[in-house]
């Protein structure tokens, strides 16, 4: 049986970088390297941008989320759904129009354009920013990576967290944008099977067995059965609210999702878009969340070390071994996918946002390509690093991130498209105001009443507004590039 799944494996990363390769040829200046050169389709970019959206946390760390909470972790594919349905439907097309207009490949250096006075400093903030976190976001799939291939091959952890980012450095490596968004739209569909195919056949096994879903759930624990988890007045609030907050992280303010809505071409591939990326949501959720509930009373009484490791447990245990390789599959698609647009994310901010607008460096296409690149490295060798000494859970790890850059960068997105009085200052105070409060947050035990994922939004968000209001911009001609004085 290991036999089988193992060469399936060995076949799905071979046939990766044998595509990344292929495409990698369209990839010629650096622009194409970090946006495509708006040459991609749209579906093919709505493909992308879900399967970077979802990665190790979705399979493993939702489903596991689901199956110890039960019914009440409904709420976070609520909240979630939300967000990509608003980001398709009101954002992308007004992300597509902003990067026509200026020029500018990355969300920071948007940002900087709009606000060309302030734009130095923005450039350089968001960097700390989306270095500081999505580095441990990173870290999060290399390392659910690490435990997947434990669970499947016995492959120790830590072999495996190193075998992967070797992978996921090759396909960011060799092309940047096309070759992961191209790889990307492999593996979005793989994950897609995995997560539709399996609750679908444990409900037959729940049928053939005469099994019950809802008795199940009750013997599972006084608040499984409950959508609200048992929760009453204040609590009920608090928890429906600290689900349902992953809705603000997708307001536009994470670097590797609006990168896809930049590199879109027309409206038409817009509203394309929208339509794939809202069905692939649809299904996935639904399965996802199904596969924590069919888990729960499949394995009733059963003992696991480690719940974010149920999926690729169902997978071994009713699917026969040339499916399950297949399925198993969709779990590493689904972290590669998400790490190496990470990769790119940092990149961007290295060799774009930085060294060729912050500091001014007049270089080579090539020069820029090779930088890029080398960071590529530099940046998984460090993400590797933490993935091999952290001990948080992806899911909870992967939350931390979503704070800390979505909730951060999604109310200065939201504020510059609808609020013409936002000011520079107002963005720099946002940027501030949102790294320091997600890392107060989450040090102490505020996060545990009030996740960070809503409190980093609004606090950015106000003081965005106060400080926009108190030192509002001086009226000077656009900035012809970004990040002028």
């Amino acid at each position: 049986m290991q036999s089988i799944i193992i060469i399936e494996f060995i076949l799905y990363l071979v046939l990766m970088i044998i595509v990344g390769y292929l495409v990698s040829r369209r990839s010629k200046s650096h622009a194409d390297f970090l946006l495509g050169g708006k040459q991609l389709p749209g579906w093919a970019l709505a493909f992308s941008e879900r399967a970077t959206g979802e990665s190790a946390w979705l399979l493993l760390g939702y489903t596991g989320f689901v199956f110890a909470t039960g019914l009440s972790g409904v709420w976070v594919a609520v909240g979630i759904a939300s967000g990509i349905i608003f980001a398709w439907l009101f954002l992308a097309k007004r992300f597509m129009k902003e990067a026509k207009d200026t020029g500018a490949l990355t969300l920071p250096g948007y940002l900087a354009y709009r606000f060309g006075k302030h734009g130095k400093i923005i450039l350089w903030l968001s960097t700390i920013l989306i270095f500081s976190f999505m580095m441990f976001y990173f870290g999060a799939q290399i390392a659910g990576a690490g435990k997947t291939l434990f669970a499947v091959f016995n492959i120790p952890t830590k072999i495996g967290a190193v075998l992967s980012v070797i992978v996921v450095i090759i396909l960011a490596y060799i092309g940047g944008f096309v070759t992961v968004v191209w790889t990307d739209m492999i593996q979005s569909v793989m994950m897609l099977v995995t997560l539709v195919a399996l609750p679908i056949i444990a409900l037959v096994k729940i049928s053939e067995a005469d099994l019950s879903i809802s008795e199940a759930l009750v013997v599972a624990g006084p608040s499984m059965d409950s959508w609200t988890g048992g929760a009453i007045g204040f609590s009920l609030g608090l928890l429906l609210f600290n689900n349902f907050a992953w809705f603000f992280g997708f307001l536009g303010g994470q670097p590797q999702l609006s990168a896809r809505f930049m590199a879109l071409r027309s409206k038409k591939e817009a509203n394309q878009g929208a339509f794939v990326a809202i069905t692939w949501t649809l299904l996935a959720y639904s399965g996802a969340f199904m596969i924590g509930i069919t888990a729960l009373t499949l394995y009733q009484g059963q003992i696991f070390d480690d719940v974010e490791m149920i999926l690729p447990f169902m997978i071994l245990d009713l699917f026969p071994p040339w499916i399950a390789g297949i399925l198993l599959a969709g779990i590493l698609a689904a972290i590669i996918s998400t790490a190496d647009s990470q990769l790119l994310v940092i990149t961007s901010s290295v060799s774009e946002d930085i060294i060729r607008h912050a500091m001014k460096k007049e270089l080579s296409e090539k020069r820029l390509i090779a930088i890029s690149r080398l960071t590529i490295v530099g940046a998984g060798i460090v993400g590797l690093i933490i993935a091999l000494t952290s001990k948080s859970l992806v899911f909870l790890v992967v939350s931390w991130a979503w704070a800390g850059v979505g909730g951060t960068l999604s109310p200065a997105v939201i504020l510059t498209f609808f609020w013409k009085r936002y000011s520079g200052v107002g963005v720099i105070a946002t940027i501030i105001s949102g790294l320091v409060s997600t890392i107060v947050w989450i040090s102490t035990p505020l996060d545990a009443i009030a996740t960070s994922r809503f409190t980093t939004f609004f606090i950015a968000a106000a003081f965005g507004i106060v400080f926009s209001l108190l030192f509002p911009n001086k009226k000077e001609k656009t900035s012809e590039t970004v990040g002028t004085d």
